[in-house]
């Protein structure tokens, strides 16, 4: 029993949450969400394979994104940065990414 529990923990310990931020080509939109696996879901967000605010807008460049190990630590951090201000998210952006690169290829 022991050791399964030790498997459970060690498993949980592995998987990463991220909070990340998509923008247009012209940065004047920002989309902020929360995924466990982020490759994946910028490539969907890129190849508009789901129907939502990114495919309406063209969001899909990668600007920012923050690294968790606990899903509600990554949940409280997206919900408090779209709560923020768009200034607030702007700058967060920039200081991760001054030139608003797009980060997808370095994931």
């Amino acid at each position: 029993m022991g050791s399964v529990l030790s498997l459970v923990k060690l498993i949980r310990m592995s998987v990463q949450y991220f909070v990340y931020i998509l923008t247009n080509r012209y940065n004047t939109v920002l989309y902020t969400g929360v995924t466990s696996d982020l490759k994946i879901r910028v490539f969907e967000h890129k190849e508009r394979l789901i129907e939502s605010f990114t495919k309406k807008y063209n969001v899909h460049k990668l600007v920012y994104f923050e690294i968790f190990q606990d899903a509600y630590d990554a949940i409280s951090r997206e919900k408090t940065i779209k709560g923020g201000s768009r200034k607030k998210k702007i700058d967060l952006i920039t200081r991760m990414n001054p030139f608003w690169d797009d980060l997808y290829d370095k994931l």
